[in-house]
């Protein structure tokens, strides 16, 4: 891969990470709280929607950027010489390589995150520095194997969904598909994989939300998911499904297609 694709790649999964974490972050909220222990309306209810906007600012442009160069690098170089029917486990490999370098930026913003926006009547400094003094770093990084056995499915799911269904509709209008088709597509593949992952999801929230010391904070995400199943059954599995399907999907549309136009733009 040429340093002016990487560079490409960089600044458009940047741009586009930074796009749709702040439009759809009320969406996220929602969700977030619909999964918390405590319940939606103890969590804040439909109050400080944008509860922990400065951690989702800060951390989006660097965790997309990541994600992006390495999903298009590791693409690139398992490409040359590869079989164009092992085109689906290229893109799972990029993206799972992708998501494991990207959470180690992701994981630590999505924690402060997560915590306001349970506590919108703390500010996301004041959550940062009680999590420092109280956990020390390794407090930030609480759920990284959570999130990371979240990613790795869904973007298994989601990336090679969303390559097939553009080489799909290339191949039926005679030309590549444009970066608004590119979206649509990336919508369907992300509502599809948020719907089969909301299991993990809402075990991820749990160990990030739990108290220090408690079962759920050790990170165990098997035991975090027999503990929802056991209390709340199949609902609490799927808590959050619908406001996650939703950001998601709209998530794909408008990340996909930036990434697509933006990259285009740059090439």
């Amino acid at each position: 891969m040429e340093p002016r694709e990487s560079w490409a790649a960089l600044a458009a999964g940047g741009v586009a990470g930074v796009c749709v974490d702040l439009i759809l972050f009320p969406l996220d909220t929602v969700k977030t709280r619909l999964q918390s222990p405590q319940g939606f309306r103890k969590a804040g209810g439909f109050h400080g929607i944008y509860a922990g906007v400065p951690s989702a600012a800060i951390g989006s442009f660097p965790n997309a950027a990541a994600f992006f160069i390495t999903y298009e690098n590791v693409k690139s170089v398992l490409h040359h010489g590869s079989a164009s029917y092992l085109s689906p486990a290229t893109h799972m490999v990029a993206a799972s390589l992708g998501e494991v370098v990207a959470c180690l930026i992701r994981v630590p913003s999505e924690v402060i995150k997560q915590r306001a926006q349970v506590s919108p009547s703390s500010t996301t400094l004041q959550i940062l520095s009680h999590t420092l003094y109280h956990e020390g770093i390794q407090g930030l990084y609480r759920g990284y194997k959570s999130t990371v056995l979240r990613e790795i499915p869904f973007s298994l799911v989601q990336f090679p969904l969303w390559e097939s269904l553009k080489d799909l509709w290339s191949w039926k209008q005679g030309h590549v598909v444009d970066s608004w088709q590119s979206a649509v597509c990336g919508a369907f593949a992300g509502g599809f994989a948020a719907a089969v992952t909301t299991p993990l999801d809402v075990a991820k929230t749990r160990i990030m939300l739990a108290k220090a010391g408690s079962s759920n904070a050790s990170g165990n995400v098997l035991a975090a998911l027999g503990g929802i199943w056991r209390t709340q059954g199949l609902p609490g599995l799927f808590a959050g499904v619908v406001p996650r399907m939703a950001a998601i999907s709209l998530g794909g549309f408008i990340f996909l297609g930036t990434y697509e136009k933006t990259r285009q733009l740059l090439l």
